[in-house]
């Protein structure tokens, strides 16, 4: 890729054109662990990310080619508490390049103003989870090179 890439916050406008990579994403995982484990619907993932962008929920980094104003890929990060952090920190809940456009520097991109990001809210550090898989060992390895260190624990989840 030789255009340049500019990464912006998303606005709610936006929504539409994300919604659909939250759900290439979510498929990749399942189809890399055999598991059915997200129920995505494009219009209330579309509905519920623009309410969060509205609401300051949530922080969502778009990367685009200056060239063209499609959405290559996207950061979606939210602000999160715990005293073990040592106070507010922010958790880098989604991160997605379209296929196409991987292996460019985009994902580097959007960690890098990811990080500017956690700078700006003054956040102790950003907290990423992968699946313990051989699966996801590509991606373990590209967080580790962008400065991530494996914490320790297994994530759970209580569905309520």
């Amino acid at each position: 890729m030789t255009a340049a890439i500019r990464i912006d916050a998303a606005q709610p406008d936006d929504a539409p054109a994300i919604a659909p990579l939250v759900g290439a994403l979510l498929d990749e995982i399942m189809q890399a662990i055999g598991v059915q484990a997200f129920h995505f619907n494009l219009v209330e993932t579309t509905v519920r990310l623009q309410g969060f962008i509205e609401q300051g929920h949530y922080h969502v980094l778009v990367a685009r080619c200056e060239s063209e104003p499609a959405i290559l890929g996207f950061a979606a990060l939210y602000e999160s508490f715990a005293l073990y952090a040592e106070g507010a920190f922010g958790t880098l809940a989604e991160l997605y390049v379209s296929p196409a456009h991987r292996s460019h520097g985009i994902g580097t991109q959007l960690i890098d103003a990811a990080k500017a990001l956690a700078q700006d809210k003054a956040w102790k550090r950003l907290e990423v989870t992968t699946p313990p898989l051989p699966q996801f060992d590509r991606t373990l390895a590209f967080y580790e090179r962008e400065g991530f260190s494996v914490a320790g624990g297994k994530k759970l989840k209580l569905a309520l």
